[in-house]
């Protein structure tokens, strides 16, 4: 039996026939394109150096990313996933974080195994591709181009493209739209809840990548239709709607 096919791949009670027929595939950024954790840390703990507090694990801090760059800085300065900070220090805290995060953006940052041959194989079968993520456009971008993908796809959606983000479902109608397609012939690849719900609220497909962050969660516990390994593994599971 091919592994990509195998009973553990899926984490749905839905019935699931494989391959997937879709035009459009999504693809989120932190935790399934890029492994961004280190500079986040880094970025986190220098704001928390310059703030006088204590520096935390880049283990602890990675399991605070999924929601956004100020949610990043809230949890970084409550220790808690759903702490709210003094509105002060928080006001002081962000513009710190953000001004060593554009410092350190690709420092260490880089692409997870299979992503590059992955995104160039569903290129070839012909999907249509756009990356989409909660991160903040002054940031997606360089980013993107810093790691040499951005040319790699027709739209890029950040989490300030639009009046709200994942894990509202308006980011994938929106693309949905912009490609002509209805939900159900896209398919979001994330790595977090965000992801799963939004793609739910959305109706559109879900895969999630073992890799990821998800908060310190285990990406088995999600709603998703498969989770794979690489993207070259999404892609086995995957047809082009013609």
């Amino acid at each position: 039996m091919n592994p990509s096919f195998s009973s553990n791949t899926v984490a749905s009670s839905r019935k699931i026939d494989f391959p997937i027929a879709v035009k459009v595939i999504m693809i989120d950024l932190d935790g399934t394109l890029l492994n961004t954790a280190d500079d986040l840390a880094l970025s986190a703990n220098l704001m928390l150096r310059d703030l006088g507090m204590p520096e935390q694990s880049t283990e602890t801090i990675r399991s605070y990313i999924g929601k956004g760059i100020q949610k990043l800085v809230k949890r970084t300065l409550t220790g808690d996933l759903d702490g709210e900070p003094d509105a002060a220090l928080f006001a002081k805290a962000l513009p710190i974080y953000e001004k060593h995060y554009a410092e350190n953006l690709s420092l260490n940052t880089r692409p997870y195994p299979g992503v590059v041959e992955g995104v160039k194989v569903l290129q070839q079968a012909g999907f249509r591709l756009a990356c989409i993520t909660n991160k903040a456009e002054a940031f997606t971008i360089p980013l993107l181009k810093a790691t040499g993908l951005y040319d790699q796809f027709e739209i890029v959606l950040s989490g300030d493209s639009l009046p709200k983000k994942k894990p509202d479902p308006m980011p994938l109608t929106h693309i949905c739209k912009h490609f002509d397609a209805q939900p159900h012939e896209a398919l979001l690849i994330g790595d977090s809840l965000n992801d799963a719900i939004a793609a739910r609220a959305a109706g559109c497909h879900v895969f999630c990548v073992t890799y990821g962050y998800n908060e310190g969660r285990n990406v088995y516990e999600l709603d998703c239709d498969a989770i794979v390994e690489s993207l070259v593994d999404a892609a086995k599971l995957l047809k082009r709607l013609s």
